[in-house]
């Protein structure tokens, strides 16, 4: 195989971006993480070696394949770097005109049959495939948050998805041994149409004074079969993140079990986001995202 067919590219070095990143450096792909921000892009090129540095430490890798798999991450400020990619997952933040922007810069980058994924899932694959000229091979490619724990992917062609990019998207998933299901491009997809308004709820029944977060936590673990409680998850995923999803979904099904409550604003003013700021709902020595 090529080094170009084991080259992947991550576009953003966020929490998701340097997530997925991991699940693709830990798969044996050569990965190169763009952010055009260098402190951002530090920090997630450190997010990844972290991770796979706390998975020697746990058992879970070797330290021979942890050392191999961290050989494997570079990161950049240049889209022109990202030329030699078999794959582009765009996973900056949830903006329309941005994705679309970013996808249209990079048509004339890369080559002709890079697969494109947008890691969305509240904004339309369709519209964001409509900033690049050959939108037949954008697929939307929604992993699941801590991306490199969570199997789950969920796959929404757009309008014009071509089939040999279906398949090969399928087939590139199997290889990061991601589980997926596939589902049609509505806001959402299924996990957020069902986790937004599920966490939204136990936000306000913290607000309400029905429990503190450690006895949802525990009651949602303990009762529903949960690995992780809805406060020790949103702060994985992070406040900000869950503000801007919700926002983008009640804006566009109008449903106001989608609507972020008030609380969520306060922490996101407060820079109470979780994991990645120490502080969330809960505290944390180590913002790191934490090992397999």
């Amino acid at each position: 195989m090529t080094t170009q067919q084991r080259t992947v590219a991550v576009l953003g070095a966020g929490t998701m971006g340097s997530g997925i990143a991991t699940v693709a450096v830990r798969a044996g792909y050569r990965t190169i993480i763009h952010d055009r921000d260098e402190g951002n892009l530090k920090r997630g090129v450190e997010s990844v070696r972290g991770f796979l540095a706390k998975s020697a430490q746990l058992g879970k890798l070797t330290q021979e394949q942890a050392d191999a798999a961290a050989r494997r991450i570079e990161g950049t400020t240049e889209l022109g770097d990202l030329a030699a990619s078999a794959v582009v997952i765009e996973a900056i933040y949830e903006d329309l005109d941005a994705k679309k922007q970013l996808l249209a810069e990079l048509d004339g980058i890369v080559g002709e049959h890079t697969l494109m994924h947008t890691n969305t899932s509240t904004l339309p694959v369709t519209a964001i495939a409509s900033g690049s000229k050959r939108p037949e091979r954008v697929v939307g490619t929604h992993y699941c948050n801590p991306a490199p724990l969570m199997k789950l992917v969920e796959v929404a062609d757009g309008h014009h998805t071509a089939s040999w990019a279906h398949d090969a998207t399928l087939e590139f998933l199997a290889s990061l041994g991601k589980t997926t299901v596939v589902t049609k491009d509505r806001p959402g997809f299924i996990v957020n149409r069902f986790l937004i308004p599920w966490e939204n709820s136990c936000i306000n029944a913290l607000e309400a004074g029905l429990g503190t977060k450690e006895s949802i936590d525990t009651a949602v673990t303990g009762a529903l079969g949960h690995p992780m409680g809805p406060f020790a998850l949103l702060d994985v995923v992070g406040l900000d993140i869950h503000q801007q999803v919700a926002t983008r979904l009640y804006e566009q099904l109008r449903d106001p079990r989608f609507f972020p409550p008030p609380m969520v604003d306060r922490m996101v003013a407060a820079g109470d986001l979780g994991r990645k700021t120490g502080r969330g709902f809960y505290t944390y020595d180590d913002n790191r995202l934490f090992g397999t």
